[in-house]
């Protein structure tokens, strides 16, 4: 039995479909890949894999709106005025910050391969290469990248917290002056 006209032209539809579906790249989270490059370079070390930890992915995400207007060229420790508050939002106690560090970094549209320089070629290199570390939260927002480095340690796990806690407690200086030198040192 001969096909129909409509059968081969359906036919060359659902072929043509299926080609061009089959051939567009999938773009892979830009978050994971980040990750992946810092381990790989973790792995020239003998460190550990960093595992993603959800409170620093939070607050990594928030400290990355803060920014995302911001130019390259401005003074990133001014910008992340607002500290505790993104503690509160992300539900972090403060006292399991104060071993973690954020490391922010500017690359115009976010090119994949200069954000991993970006981290491993520079001053963040022995941060990211320290065995200290074992968690990593990620935020991007427009041209900014924030990777935030938590420990095992309760007071770098970036746990939730707890009723009772302070927002201003110790816990967030630490943190807030680590910032504060990576932005400086880079």
């Amino acid at each position: 039995m001969e096909k129909s006209h409509c059968d081969r032209c359906f036919g060359i539809f659902i072929s043509l479909l299926l080609l061009f579906a089959l051939s567009v790249p999938v773009r892979c989270d830009d978050a994971d890949d980040l990750v992946s490059g810092i381990n790989s370079f973790r792995q020239t070390t003998n460190a550990p894999a960093l595992t993603r930890n959800d409170k620093a992915d939070c607050v990594a995400d928030e400290i990355a709106n803060q920014l995302e207007n911001r130019p390259c060229t401005s003074n990133v420790s001014q910008s992340i005025s607002d500290y505790p508050n993104v503690a509160q939002k992300c539900n972090v106690d403060a006292n399991t910050t104060s071993d973690g560090i954020v490391l922010p970094v500017c690359v115009p549209n976010r090119v994949p391969t200069l954000v991993l320089t970006n981290y491993t070629q520079t001053q963040h290199a022995r941060f990211l290469n320290n065995t200290r570390y074992t968690g990593v939260g990620f935020g991007s927002e427009e041209d900014w990248t924030v990777l935030v480095l938590t420990t095992s340690t309760t007071g770098g796990s970036f746990a939730g917290q707890s009723q009772g806690h302070a927002l201003f407690a110790s816990g967030w200086a630490p943190l807030l002056c680590a910032m504060l030198l990576t932005a400086i040192l880079v």
